[in-house]
């Protein structure tokens, strides 16, 4: 379940950092398209900017959620460390070991 959970989550941040290019490449779009004349272009411009508007806003509510179970898992994992200072240490420092057995083994 914890793997699904994961696998969704990672799935959701993926989406989302697309989502962001695509707003991103759409502002550009829309400035390079501000030099083009044309009543229509013009109308069908103004109605794009208004759904890429529409879209950071909707990508941002989207992500609230994500950035608020971050902090609060940044936060529970701040107060383990400050209430069990040598046993992160000893994790971070057996951690280093393996990393550093298994880049030296290549």
């Amino acid at each position: 379940m914890d793997r699904a959970m994961n696998d969704f989550d990672r799935a959701k941040g993926k989406m989302a950092s697309d989502f962001r290019i695509m707003i991103t490449d759409s502002e550009d779009l829309l400035q390079a398209a501000a030099a083009v004349s044309g009543e229509s272009f013009s109308a069908a411009r103004a109605k794009f900017a208004d759904k890429v508007k529409h879209a950071k806003a909707a990508l941002a509510d989207a992500s609230r959620p994500v950035i608020d179970k971050t902090r609060k898992t940044a936060a529970a994992a701040d107060a383990y460390v400050h209430s069990n200072p040598w046993s992160a240490v000893g994790v971070a420092a057996a951690t280093g070991a393996l990393i550093g057995f298994l880049v030296a083994k290549r």
